[in-house]
């Protein structure tokens, strides 16, 4: 299993690096940073037969409850250590000294992470407050809903729901927000999608936490849901894995969590299970 996980990741990084390499260079300069809006890479044939065995030709809830018990087997983070750890599964491919920021698009310095303005911090994509697990190992410190993310951007978000709509966010790279949501750039949506999906199928009630459901609303307050449901599909459809979103899964999975986001590897099952 270690030689195949080394040979994905490798394919997967060279994979990013090529794609990157057919970008315009403005598009990747200090400021800004397009690895989103690549070309799908498929990374899953090597996982079919393994990681994923027990899961493959099931469907809904037995898909759902399978799902939910092979990702669930993975090690565990301090909240400390998702610093460090943001700086690898972001990093930008094409300045090794800096992440991509998820909302913005910033490529900014790996070591202007805190809480200044300028900074970036650790953005719970699944808002903590909802289902009031803080920043608790486990749901609170799992990298697979942990990006970073510009500290004003971050406020901006906080923690509403998703849906489409609003004013534009200050330098948050054409995302959008109102009194009760956030949207998104363009490029991450998906991503956004498939953060929230991995978390519904991961946090089902046990380890002490809340059972995190999808739901079809906004304003969910602290209740351990978030929406909305099919907004969330459809980002998750028109805006598919590219390659830095695999490199990402894959890195996690090889050198933190030893665990994989399902539905970057199949999107489809976004809507066999929704």
């Amino acid at each position: 299993m270690l030689a195949i996980r080394t040979r994905r990741r490798k394919a997967a990084a060279l994979a990013t690096a090529a794609v990157l390499a057919g970008l315009a260079a403005p598009s990747l300069t200090a400021t800004t940073a397009t690895a989103t809006t690549a070309a799908p890479t498929t990374v899953t044939s090597d996982y079919d037969s393994t990681y994923y065995k027990d899961a493959i030709g099931k469907t809904g809830a037995d898909l759902k409850s399978s799902l939910h018990t092979i990702i669930s087997d993975q090690t565990k983070l301090s909240y400390s250590a998702v610093w460090d750890a943001l700086k690898a599964t972001d990093e930008d491919p094409a300045d090794s000294g800096n992440v991509v920021l998820l909302y913005s698009g910033v490529s900014r310095s790996k070591s202007l992470n805190g809480g200044d303005t300028g900074d970036w911090n650790r953005e719970h994509v699944w808002a903590k407050s909802h289902g009031d697990f803080g920043t608790a190992t486990g749901p609170g410190t799992d990298l697979h809903h942990l990006r970073p993310s510009d500290v004003r951007v971050n406020s901006d978000r906080g923690n509403k729901d998703f849906d489409n709509g609003g004013s534009a966010v200050d330098n948050g790279g054409g995302s959008l927000t109102d009194s009760d949501s956030f949207e998104p750039r363009d490029a991450v949506k998906g991503d956004v999608a498939r953060m929230i999906f991995y978390m519904a199928v991961r946090y089902e009630g046990g380890d002490g936490f809340a059972d995190l459901e999808v739901n079809g609303q906004v304003d969910n307050g602290s209740n351990p849901y978030i929406g909305k449901l099919s907004v969330l599909k459809a980002w998750s459809d028109e805006d598919p894995p590219d390659a830095f979103e695999e490199h990402r899964n894959q890195v996690i999975y090889d050198d933190y969590q030893h665990n994989r986001n399902p539905f970057v590897d199949h999107p489809e099952w976004v809507e066999s299970i929704w």
